[in-house]
């Protein structure tokens, strides 16, 4: 590893300060970015840890919506007993993140901050239309998730929380490469304040709606409503974990499951 500083704010304005000087990284939960320093693809200057700023975590729900702070692990929500009574579908899909270790040092805001395109996070908060809380403004999920590894936050523009309301019925179905347990394709469906959303993850460079299918479940919520429905292989990924046309394929059927299940 390269020297770099390493910094610890005790608040969010210092926080801000200092990710805003250049080759400065934020470091929320360090799954990512300290894998891509010790493979020599990143080589901040400065890092600096959000770990020690007491606002950025915790669980609250109240008046039909779940905020769960930016620190928040994911090992917290899927134990939090109000996210499984009020969401879930949100509780099952923080569960299987990664590994036990992952799940215990990622953080929800690190996570969509990071923007991963196999990530479960952003189908979650695209899925079911969250909001996106930072120290300068909120921004709807639909407007959040750019492309590949990028989002609308600015330099020194960090996470504080994210909400989620409680939709009428959701769930997540979770197509994964065994060794990473990143999502080959995930799938995420919800009906609820906002309509029907079904948002996908790892099939492309960046999660995205799925509105066919959408429009499918907005007439019929039901498994057979989206059972026969062919996706577009066009702007899908291909690797040696799968085909584009192999995702297409996966995405009605996860899709169908997810209904299923809900």
């Amino acid at each position: 590893m390269q020297t770099f500083a390493y910094q610890t704010p005790s608040n969010v304005a210092d926080a801000s300060r200092a990710a805003a000087a250049s080759e400065a990284k934020i470091v929320a939960g360090g799954q990512s970015l300290l894998a891509s320093m010790k493979l020599g693809l990143a080589a901040p200057e400065s890092l600096v840890s959000l770990s020690g700023i007491a606002e950025l975590k915790g669980i609250t729900v109240s008046g039909g919506v779940v905020k769960i702070g930016a620190m928040t692990t994911h090992a917290e929500v899927a134990a939090s007993k109000e996210v499984a009574a009020a969401i879930p579908a949100l509780a099952d899909l923080a569960g299987k993140i990664g590994d036990r270790q992952v799940r215990n040092r990622g953080t929800i805001g690190g996570s969509l901050a990071n923007n991963d395109p196999a990530a479960c996070y952003p189908a979650a908060a695209l899925g079911l239309g969250a909001t996106i809380h930072t120290n300068t403004r909120q921004i709807a999920a639909d407007d959040f998730f750019k492309g590949l590894y990028e989002t609308a936050l600015a330099e020194g523009e960090l996470i504080t929380a994210v909400s989620f309301p409680v939709p009428s019925r959701a769930a997540w179905q979770k197509f994964f490469q065994p060794a990473s347990r990143f999502s080959i394709v995930g799938v995420f469906v919800s009906q609820g304040p906002q309509g029907v959303r079904v948002a996908v993850t790892g099939a492309a460079a960046c999660v995205f709606r799925a509105t066919a299918l959408e429009q499918a479940l907005a007439a019929s919520w039901s498994a057979a409503a989206v059972q026969g429905l062919k996706v577009s292989a066009d702007d899908l990924s291909s690797d040696l974990h799968g085909s584009a046309e192999y995702r297409a394929a996966l995405i009605p059927v996860l899709a169908a499951r997810a209904v299923a299940a809900s």
